[in-house]
C-alpha cells in the first residue's frame, strides 16, 4: 500500500469551505498515470490537481475528475500555483508558464501578502459550436421549463480548454430549481456527449457581479456540480462579450459569481482583451489552504 499525502485547497475564496475545493498532490512525478485517477477517484473533489516536471514551462500540471484526465482546470489551476507559490517553490517570481493538455499558458502572481494574494491565468483562445439538440429536453435535464431560458440569446457549446454549454437563463428565480439530471446529458447533447452544462444569467445576487451561473458535471466526470468554475468562467466572458454587452471595448472586465446555491459561493474576475477576430481571456481569483489528509493507494 503506498501513502499520498493531498492538501486540500479551496479557490475563487479566501475563506475555507466556501469557493470551489481542488485536491492538490505535490509529488505527481511520483505517480503513474493510473495512480493518479486512483488519488481522484478517492478524494471526490471535482478535480485533483498533480503539478509535474515539464520541458518546455516552468511548470506542468495534471487535471484528473473522480472518472477522467481534464485538458484543463481554472480552480485546480489557481489551488496549485497557490499551493507552491505560498511554500516557497517559486522563490519571488511573479510570472510563470504551466504546460497543460490545453496547451502552454501564463500565469501572474502578485506581490500582495498571502491572505490577499490573486492568481491570474490565461486561458486558450475561444471556441463556439452551435447546439442543435432540444430545448425542451435540455431544460427538463436540469429541473427548469424550456420557458426559463433565454429566447433572444443562442444556447452554444464553448470552450477556452474544456467544454460547456452555455445556457443563457432569464432570472435567478430558475436557478433555485434546478436539480440536474446528468445521465440524461449525453443523449441530449448530441454534437459533445461529454460536455458539461453551464446554465448562467445576468440577474445575480451581488450587486458587483455581472453574472451568476451554476455548472452541472457531465455523468462521465464521477460528479454532479462544480461550486465555482475558472474555465466556464473565461467563456462566459468571451459569450458576454459577444451576445450581451453594448459599448464594445477593447478591454473588458467582469466579475462572475457562482456557488450560492451549494453555499459555497465564490468569485472569478474575467478579462476580455480583443485580439483580432477573437480574444484573449484570462481568470483572477485566489485561494485557501483547508487542511491536508492521506489516501491509501492499491495499486
Amino acid at each position: 500500500m503506498k501513502s499520498v499525502k493531498v492538501y486540500h485547497y479551496d479557490a475563487f475564496s479566501k475563506v475555507p469551505n466556501k469557493g470551489n475545493p481542488a485536491g492538490v498532490v505535490l509529488n505527481g512525478d511520483e505517480l503513474t498515470d493510473e495512480q493518479m485517477q486512483e488519488v481522484a477517484f478517492k478524494v471526490g473533489f471535482n478535480e485533483t490537481a498533480f503539478p509535474v516536471k515539464s520541458e518546455t514551462a516552468d511548470l506542468g500540471i495534471r487535471f484528473f475528475t473522480p472518472g477522467h484526465e481534464m485538458n484543463l482546470c481554472g480552480h485546480a489551476t489557481m489551488a496549485t500555483v497557490y499551493a507552491l507559490k505560498t511554500k516557497g517553490l517559486f522563490g519571488d517570481k511573479t510570472e510563470l508558464t504551466i504546460e497543460t493538455k490545453a496547451g502552454i499558458l501564463p500565469v501572474r502572481l502578485d506581490s500582495a501578502p498571502e491572505k490577499e494574494k490573486t492568481i491570474t491565468m490565461n486561458q486558450a483562445a475561444p471556441e463556439f459550436v452551435a447546439f442543435h439538440g432540444s430545448k425542451m429536453d435540455l431544460a427538463h435535464s436540469i429541473g427548469i421549463e424550456e420557458s426559463d431560458i433565454h429566447d433572444n440569446l443562442p444556447i452554444l457549446y464553448g470552450s477556452t480548454g474544456a467544454w460547456t454549454l452555455l445556457i443563457p437563463i432569464n432570472n435567478l428565480e430558475a436557478f433555485r430549481k434546478m436539480k440536474p439530471e446528468n445521465k440524461d446529458f449525453p443523449a441530449i447533447l448530441k454534437e459533445m456527449p461529454k460536455s458539461s452544462v453551464h446554465p448562467f444569467c445576468i440577474e445575480t445576487y451581488d450587486t458587483d457581479a455581472d453574472m451568476h451561473a451554476r455548472h452541472f458535471s457531465s455523468p462521465f466526470s464521477g460528479t454532479v456540480e462544480d461550486a465555482v468554475t475558472g474555465t466556464a468562467s473565461g467563456v462566459m466572458g468571451a459569450y458576454y462579450a459577444d451576445y450581451i454587452r453594448e459599448d464594445r471595448k477593447d478591454v473588458m472586465k467582469l466579475v462572475v459569481e457562482q456557488g450560492h446555491e451549494l453555499g459555497k459561493d465564490g468569485r472569478v474576475g474575467v478579462q476580455v482583451s480583443k485580439n483580432g477576430e477573437s480574444y484573449d481571456i484570462q481568470i483572477t481569483g485566489n485561494a485557501v489552504f483547508v487542511k491536508d489528509f492521506e489516501i491509501m493507494l492499491e495499486n
